[in-house]
């Protein structure tokens, strides 16, 4: 028994091992029963559970976005006629901004994912200006859950530009100027970064996963928006269903300005998701579009507005005007990128 010493430490260690084997084995067994059932009290199991507990800042990251607020809401698709034919009940994550005064800013947590981006050539009632049709990828981001409400413009900028008031209608008559200013000022009161959406950014939150002219089908109606001045005016934010991703008013309502530069089509447009700022497109910043601020040029509105067609609402229309611009019919919905929240 010269080696019993030395044959009694390893069996000592192999025990170890095998007991050791078992608990990464029970901790993953564990982990994987907290992320099916995908709940706090689950997550919760196994932190107080007898586990090595090697998922514990991975848990305590899925608390933190469970614990993230959510709403519901009704999505529903049309036939060719316009007559509803499916409706589902979604929920999105969403954040809410104090402006003061009982004024705030909800802002919907928008997943990163690609699309085609424009429109086919056999749209119904398409541009040249929509194609090619390219693919493109977009990083997560948030988005207002509608378009600036004059309240809230009036929180941030002391002013009310509109000619139809109403706190919770859209602000509108202001340029692509004056979003670009309403932008910097927000984020200089809430210390967040918020900017105009990407042309790209725009349409793919406005389709929400769909391929068709509209978030709704191949047609709206004055039910689902307000649009070819069936109202005559422009309606309180939120009147309307809401797309796939939970955001309100993306057709019709306002015309909302976007970050971009108009161009005739998107032959050399970036696939980023990116603003296409100059013939060679770059990323772009708050303090890159306020530097150009007084520059006059050509920018991009989307979404249509209660004086449009059904046509000049559609999901991949474009429209444009020039950045100091005052219109009637234009609006902005603001963004802020992913990880400010």
């Amino acid at each position: 028994k010269k080696h019993a010493e030395e044959a009694g430490q390893r069996i000592q260690s192999l025990t170890e091992k095998a007991k050791l084997a078992k608990k990464r084995e029970a901790d993953e067994t564990a982990w994987q029963t907290a992320c099916q059932q995908n709940t706090q009290s689950g997550y919760q199991a196994y932190l107080n559970g007898n586990t090595l507990k090697k998922h514990a800042d991975e848990v305590q990251q899925r608390l933190k976005a469970l614990a993230q607020k959510t709403f519901a809401f009704e999505v529903v698709t049309v036939n060719a006629q316009g007559e509803i034919t499916h409706r589902e009940q979604k929920q999105a994550r969403y954040e809410t901004e104090d402006l003061g005064n009982g004024v705030a800013l909800d802002m919907v947590s928008i997943p990163g994912g690609t699309f085609m981006m424009g429109s086919p050539d056999n749209e119904k009632d398409r541009y040249s200006d929509e194609g090619p049709q390219h693919r493109v990828t977009v990083e997560p981001f948030w988005m207002g859950k509608y378009p600036v409400t004059q309240a809230q413009w009036q929180a941030v900028m002391g002013n009310n530009p509109s000619y139809r008031k109403g706190e919770k209608r859209p602000v509108e008559r202001i340029s692509w100027q004056d979003a670009v200013e309403f932008c910097q000022r927000l984020s200089e009161k809430t210390n967040r970064e918020y900017r105009l959406a990407s042309e790209a950014e725009w349409e793919y939150a406005c389709r929400a996963g769909t391929t068709t002219p509209f978030y709704f089908g191949e047609t709206i109606t004055t039910e689902l928006a307000n649009y070819n001045m069936s109202r005559g005016e422009t309606t309180d934010v939120g009147s309307f269903p809401p797309n796939g991703f939970g955001l309100y008013d993306m057709h019709g309502n306002v015309w909302e300005w976007c970050a971009d530069i108009y161009y005739e089509n998107y032959n050399g447009a970036p696939n980023d998701g990116g603003a296409w700022l100059a013939e060679k497109y770059q990323k772009w910043s708050l303090a890159n579009l306020f530097s150009k601020k007084d520059i006059k040029t050509t920018r991009l509105l989307r979404g249509g507005s209660f004086a449009h067609d059904p046509s000049g609402c559609r999901a991949a229309n474009r429209g444009g005007g020039t950045s100091d611009g005052r219109g009637y019919r234009r609006g902005v919905r603001v963004v802020a990128v992913a990880w400010t929240f």
